[in-house]
């Protein structure tokens, strides 16, 4: 059985591909923000698909210390369970802020935890999807593609706009996967990022305020349900062989921003390396 990690898995698309991911036999675990809400979710799905093996653990991923810190556990459970072995990595959860905010590293928190976090992530679990040529899934946007990175103030400390920072963390998810296919062979990773699409989901109500808020439910009430962008999640997990492409939308591979180049890419990655203290995959 393989198994597949899912992070922002306890509402939302996070919890529709958990769902979706077991009904098809993975072995899956979830990452949630905190102990309830994992709980929470871990029950539902027990009890609406018995058979199947779910496990969750919790943290706040926008913080350094606790991406090792769920990493160390990952790492354990990882051997334990599945023979040291991870056929896939999605990293789903997201956040946006209206102000300024930044983590106990000193990051902007969106930059922090749309970006950095999977990237932290990817690098502690590496070995365990060589294992298995893992595949690793990042959940952009199509709002990529009207953005450039902000090498100049990349946290956006001299003029903060919310809707351009979480549009640079969704092409920074872009540049991570292009980096991942250009420095790994398809044999060992592949990584891909998908566009949901309009969904209903709470990301925009989440410590943000009374403008974005409101906008953002105005937006979410014309989008599908999580069960629709879900599927594109489980499609990429499903295919024998790895898919030629980099960025999917409803299982089908799209065009992606001129931006997503491999100067972009290995800037950005090299700068994350810096920001997380870290040589990747060493």
């Amino acid at each position: 059985m393989k198994t597949i990690i899912v992070t922002g898995a306890t509402s939302g698309i996070g919890f529709a591909v958990c769902k979706s991911l077991l009904q098809a036999q993975y072995r899956v675990i979830g990452i949630g923000h905190t102990f309830d809400h994992c709980e929470k979710a871990k029950t539902l799905l027990r009890t609406e698909i018995p058979d199947q093996e779910v496990e969750f653990f919790y943290g706040d991923l926008m913080q350094q210390r606790e991406v090792h810190r769920i990493a160390d556990q990952l790492s354990e459970h990882i051997e334990k369970t599945s023979d040291s072995c991870l056929f896939g990595l999605i990293h789903n959860v997201g956040c946006v802020r209206s102000w300024y905010s930044t983590t106990e590293d000193g990051y902007e928190q969106q930059f922090a935890l749309n970006h950095l976090a999977g990237f932290l992530l990817t690098h502690r679990l590496l070995k365990y999807l060589k294992n298995e040529s893992g595949r690793i899934l990042l959940t952009s946007s199509q709002s990529h593609q009207w953005m450039k990175i902000h090498w100049s103030d990349i946290m956006f400390q001299k003029g903060y706009h919310p809707l351009l920072a979480y549009k640079q963390s969704k092409l920074c998810n872009l540049l991570f996967a292009y980096a991942l296919n250009t420095r790994y062979p398809s044999r060992e990773i592949q990584a891909f990022c998908i566009d949901p699409g309009l969904f209903r989901t709470d990301i925009g109500n989440k410590k943000t305020g009374k403008l974005v808020s409101f906008v953002w439910n105005l937006r979410k009430a014309g989008g599908v349900l999580p069960e629709i962008p879900a599927e594109t999640y489980r499609f990429l997990c499903d295919q024998k062989k790895n898919p030629d492409g980099l960025y999917y939308k409803n299982c089908r591979k799209m065009p992606f921003s001129r931006q997503v180049n491999r100067q972009n890419a290995e800037q950005l990655f090299a700068l994350s390396e810096q920001f997380c203290n870290i040589q990747f995959g060493v």
